[in-house]
């Protein structure tokens, strides 16, 4: 009977997704895009004009730890052997979806996950990879989990080419020397949680919120823009994963645009140039993604697709 339940919900909750995410099924907006000092966002649309507002059944991480129905906790001791897997305990009733480069501190360090995955209800422990962003601190008591949105595209990037420990310590040492924050235990959210951060933080985390929900039902992703750099792009399959994404990637884009940005001027063109290998055809797409993003894909739909900075 809970067999068959699963699969109802299953069948409900990706009947809305596309099974593919090109430009035949996208347009990308440039006419309405949202620029904040550093940061210049365009949207990209679903060309059938959304979902008529439904919003498919997926729950972002966010979004079930905040209700309690998500928990995180350690795999088991202090070994080792646990440092790069976290046990998840859905009980939503719900798939939560998870995105690689979510930053989860607290417990005996933080940690980042490492891979994009959706995980069933269950009343079983679930378990999911991830990578050590605090080098300096491994300790026996468990500090309580807190969720930490995304990190910036610069540590994205380097955790999905290379999924190494030892490079992810190396660049965020290398961030964190470059841009003059101080860390006893060389804590990549060490930089986000510096008091001169919060202010410019909250002022674009604001602006760009408020722009996005009043956007129609249409918008499934965002290109982001810096100084004459591409800094990333994220597009999903629904809009219901876009929203409930959305404010966590924020945290990410605009820390890379406080700490590394200038004026937004790189031309539309030039995204056109960027896009082109990334959404033409899915099996450029795939191929292109290999070296330069990343693509998740479930019950053989693209849920999300991320494209690293330039």
């Amino acid at each position: 009977m809970r067999k068959g339940l699963i699969i109802l919900v299953l069948i409900c909750c990706f009947a809305t997704l596309r099974a593919q995410l090109t430009y035949e099924t996208l347009e990308v907006d440039y006419d309405s895009a949202h620029s904040y000092k550093n940061l210049k966002i365009i949207p990209v649309r679903l060309k059938s004009g959304g979902s008529n507002g439904s919003r498919e059944a997926i729950i972002s991480l966010s979004q079930g730890i905040a209700a309690g129905t998500v928990v995180i906790s350690e795999r088991g001791t202090a070994a080792t052997e646990n440092v790069h897997w976290l046990r998840i305990n859905n009980n939503s009733g719900v798939p939560v979806f998870i995105g690689s480069g979510e930053v989860i501190m607290g417990g005996r360090q933080d940690r980042m996950i490492t891979k994009d995955t959706i995980l069933l209800p269950a009343q079983k422990d679930q378990y999911v990879p991830v990578m050590c962003v605090e080098e300096g601190r491994w300790s026996k008591k468990e500090k309580k989990f807190v969720y930490n949105n995304y990190a910036n595209t610069q540590l994205r990037k380097v955790l999905g080419t290379t999924s190494n420990q030892v490079l992810v310590w190396k660049e965020i040492d290398r961030q964190l020397q470059g841009n003059g924050f101080h860390s006893t235990s060389l804590a990549y959210l060490a930089q986000r949680h510096d008091k001169k951060m919060l202010v410019p933080q909250n002022e674009y985390q604001q602006y760009f919120h408020n722009k996005f929900m009043k956007e129609d039902t249409s918008v499934v992703g965002m290109i982001c823009i810096s100084g004459n750099r591409i800094i990333g792009c994220d597009i999903f399959a629904g809009k219901g994963l876009f929203d409930a994404s959305l404010d966590a990637l924020l945290h990410g884009y605009i820390e890379e645009a406080i700490l590394h940005g200038q004026t937004p001027s790189v031309t539309d063109e030039k995204v056109v140039s960027y896009l082109a290998p990334k959404l033409t055809s899915e099996e450029e797409q795939k191929e292109h993604l290999k070296k330069n993003g990343k693509i998740y894909t479930h019950e053989k739909r693209v849920i999300h697709i991320t494209g690293f900075g330039e």
